[in-house]
Formats: structure tokens, C-alpha cells, sequence
């Protein structure tokens, strides 16, 4: 199927065809159809599978349809919200390359820059507008925006906003919207309260799903690497020493984490930028610009500060912290292997990561190749169950009964032995 298939405007069309698009993705093909019927839709998809596309144009569409009988002043006509700064921008920037060949502004608003530029391009007048929560609601009780007239309400990565606990501001801004309007929904997962939430204000939606979460990996080679905690920043630096690595995302679980990682890597004369919510909105887009153009071959992220990075030729996704939540390792390596490229996927596990690196793997219902040709694979960890190995110099001196473990455990093995009257500082050590 080709987007001239689906009944596309041919001003749409023909921008898309500038941006070398000729063919829909599967959410593409299944979603735009209904959202031009002006039915409601509750789509299920991650990042990377074109979702922005499946709701930009149809609201385009629409919205140039409707001009030729609105007069006057320019109005919002469709809202969308994201979770993050550089998701907002983002999808501001499909909207703008979609509409290139007529008369309609978009808007992107958020938080952590001066409001005053946003205010004058509101007060000017636009069609669309695409904001974080916390700023919309901010610039709305300052009655700089007028809902009264839209008719497109887009949630985009709902799941996020209810992760980030940014649920309670959408509830607000729907309460602010006209009844009657398109409501469309996208979600990488369908937790019960984004549920609940779609069930309050959806008339009978069309429901669509692509990709489920587990095989979106199956094009990515997945790779894991047993590491002690302490010497994940040398098997990081080992690995990004390979020049063939063009570009790698990094991930870490904390702000704190991605500063120090980032700074090893500079150290070391390896190229690196960190973003997260600590970093102002300017050194983050800036990190972010740098690594998209390939100034930076690093990328060090949070997975928060991650929503939204779309990187069309990314080679590497490494886990430098596996995820607490299996679902998240899925979409933190669906960042590569996109558009027809190849995709690397590189994850650290340490002892204390053991359960998630399991629980990943029955997720993804695959084994994850494990990768024993590295230095830093310790004496300290089991291969095979991801469990201490005994200390055979303890075993050999001791009975046959005790309880032995590895020495990245020695609390619990002393706690099996008979106590001695012996000093306390051998069982610490």
C-alpha cells in the first residue's frame, strides 16, 4: 500500500513524498483510514513506529478542509500532548514538514525556557498546538489559550505521562476541552488507569495494535555482558573504543549515573554529551543536535530524557543499568534497527541485576546471547544461572555442609558458618 492509496490530500502527499515517504507503516495503514472518518482511536505502539504521522495527517487534512468556511483570526483547532520536551518538539516538526504546502501553524510549549515567545506566537494566532502539561495548563490559567473552538485532542505516550505522574494535568486540560471533539490515544502499553481514562471519554473507539512489545526485538541483535558493578565504566570504555561503533545511546537509571559516565567517556578522549531532567532545555536540545549530526558519538541518557529521541541511523543501544521494567529494555532498544538499518543492543548485568536481566528475557520470550569474550568477565559471577560460584578456597578447608557463595556475597556465607570467638573484621571483608 502507498499513502496515495489511503486518501490523502494532494498537498499532504506531496510533502510527504519530499520527506521520502512513499509507503505507510503498519500503524500508518491501519489508523489514518478511521481518524479521517473523524472516528476515535486507541492505538497501541512505541516509539519508532510512525504514530506521529498516523495523527498529524489526518488532523492536517481536516483542518485544511475546514478552512475554506473559517473567517477571521486563527484558532486552536487540535491539541496534543506529550510527555516531554523533545517528544513535544518533535512531533512539532513532523507537523511543520507535513504542512509545508499550506497555510497552517503549529506551536510547540513547554516548560524550562522563558514563556514570552510562546505567548506572542499564541497571540498571533494558531491551528495547532502541541505542549507538555505542566506549561499548557500554566499559559491557560494566564488566559493565553483559548480551547473553546478545538476539535482534535491527541494523547501521545500515555503510559509515560501516568509513569511521570503527569495524569492528574491531562485530566484537567480534558476537563477544559468542548465535548465534542476527536479523541485519539497512543500508548506503547494500556495500563488499567489510562484505560479507565480512554473509556471516560472515547465513543466507541477504533482499536489498533502493531508490533506487540516482545517482537519488536527480533530485528535488533541483543547481546549481555556479566559485569561486576565496578567495572562497567572499563567494558563501557573497551566496547566504545571499536571505531566501527558510529553512534551509541547510552542508558543509565540515574541523573547522577549519566554525568559521571559521561564524563569517564570524556576522560578518555571518547566524544560524549549527557542529557536529563537536570540539564536546562537549551543543553539538551543542543546534546541532542550534536548527536543527530554526528558531532558527538555518544549519547548518555535517562529514560525519561530518552522519550523522544529519534535517531533515524543509530547503530548502538547500550544498557549500562538495565531497567526495572522489562517493557522498558524493549523500547530503549527499539531505538535502533530503524527504517531498514541493522541494530546493536548491548546490556550490562551486574549480581544485583539478575532478576531483571531473567525477567527481561521472559518478556522477549528469547534468550539473550550472552557474551563471555570480554576481560571483565569475572571469576565472581555463574554463567549459567547468573549466581555467585562457590569459593573453593573456603570449600576445601571447611565441611562439606556449609553453605558457600561468591566473595561479592561474603555476608551471606559468613552467615552460614560456625561462629567463631574469632575478631568481627574477617567477616566483613
Amino acid at each position: 500500500m502507498l499513502f496515495e492509496n489511503l486518501d490523502i490530500i494532494k498537498p499532504i502527499q506531496k510533502a510527504l513524498k519530499e520527506e521520502g515517504y512513499s509507503k505507510p507503516t503498519p500503524i500508518q495503514a491501519k489508523s489514518i483510514p478511521h481518524l479521517l472518518e473523524g472516528k476515535d482511536l486507541l492505538g497501541c505502539a512505541q516509539t519508532g513506529t510512525g504514530k506521529t504521522a498516523s495523527f498529524a495527517i489526518p488532523i492536517l487534512q481536516a483542518i485544511y478542509n475546514d478552512q475554506k468556511s473559517s473567517i477571521g483570526k486563527r484558532t486552536i483547532k487540535a491539541v496534543v500532548l506529550a510527555p516531554t520536551r523533545e517528544l513535544a518538539i518533535q512531533i512539532g516538526e513532523s507537523f511543520t514538514a507535513y504542512s509545508k504546502h499550506m497555510d497552517i501553524k503549529n506551536i510547540v510549549i513547554f516548560g524550562g525556557v522563558s514563556q514570552n515567545p510562546q505567548t506572542k506566537a499564541l497571540k498571533e494566532g494558531v491551528d495547532i498546538l502541541i505542549a507538555t502539561p505542566g506549561r499548557m495548563l500554566d499559559l491557560y490559567s494566564q488566559k493565553f489559550i483559548n480551547l473553546s473552538k478545538v476539535k482534535y485532542f491527541v494523547l501521545d505516550e500515555a503510559d509515560s505521562m501516568l509513569d511521570m505522574g503527569m495524569i492528574h494535568d491531562v485530566k484537567r486540560i480534558i476537563s477544559h476541552l468542548p465535548k465534542v471533539r476527536q479523541n485519539i490515544f497512543f500508548s506503547a502499553t494500556m495500563p488499567s488507569e489510562i484505560s479507565k481514562l480512554a473509556n471516560s471519554i472515547f465513543k466507541d473507539p477504533i482499536k489498533v495494535e502493531v508490533t506487540p512489545v516482545a517482537s519488536t526485538t527480533e530485528t535488533i541483535k541483543q547481546s549481555m555482558y556479566f559485569v561486576s558493578k565496578k567495572q562497567k565504566r572499563a567494558l563501557l570504555i573497551d566496547i566504545l573504543k571499536d571505531k566501527s561503533i558510529k553512534s551509541a545511546l547510552v542508558f543509565s537509571r540515574t541523573k547522577h549515573g549519566a554525568n559521571k559516565i559521561t564524563t569517564d567517556l570524556l576522560n578518555v578522549g571518547i566524544e560524549a554529551s549527557a542529557i536529563h531532567g537536570n540539564k536546562s532545555q537549551n543543553a539538551r536540545q543542543l546534546a541532542l543536535n550534536n548527536f543527530k549530526e554526528g558531532k558527538v558519538r555518544v549519547l548518555v541518557a535517562t529514560d525519561i530524557a530518552a522519550r523522544g529521541i529519534d535517531v533515524d541511523e543509530l547503530s548502538h543501544v547500550i544498557n549500562y543499568d538495565l531497567p526495572e521494567v522489562a517493557e522498558t529494555y524493549v523500547h530503549r532498544i527499539g531505538r535502533t534497527g530503524r527504517a531498514g538499518h541493522s541494530g546493536t543492543a548491548m546490556s550490562f548485568c551486574s549480581m544485583e541485576e539478575r532478576d531483571l536481566y531473567k525477567s527481561i528475557e521472559k518478556l522477549i520470550k528469547k534468550k539473550i546471547e550472552l557474551i563471555k569474550d570480554h576481560p571483565y568477565h569475572g571469576s565472581s559471577n555463574d554463567v549459567s544461572q547468573l549466581e555467585p560460584k562457590k569459593d573453593n578456597r573456603r570449600d576445601n578447608r571447611g565441611s562439606s555442609k556449609r553453605n558457600t557463595s561468591s566473595k561479592g556475597n561474603n555476608k551471606n556465607w559468613n552467615s552460614n558458618r560456625r561462629k567463631k570467638p574469632a575478631n568481627k573484621k574477617t567477616d566483613n571483608k
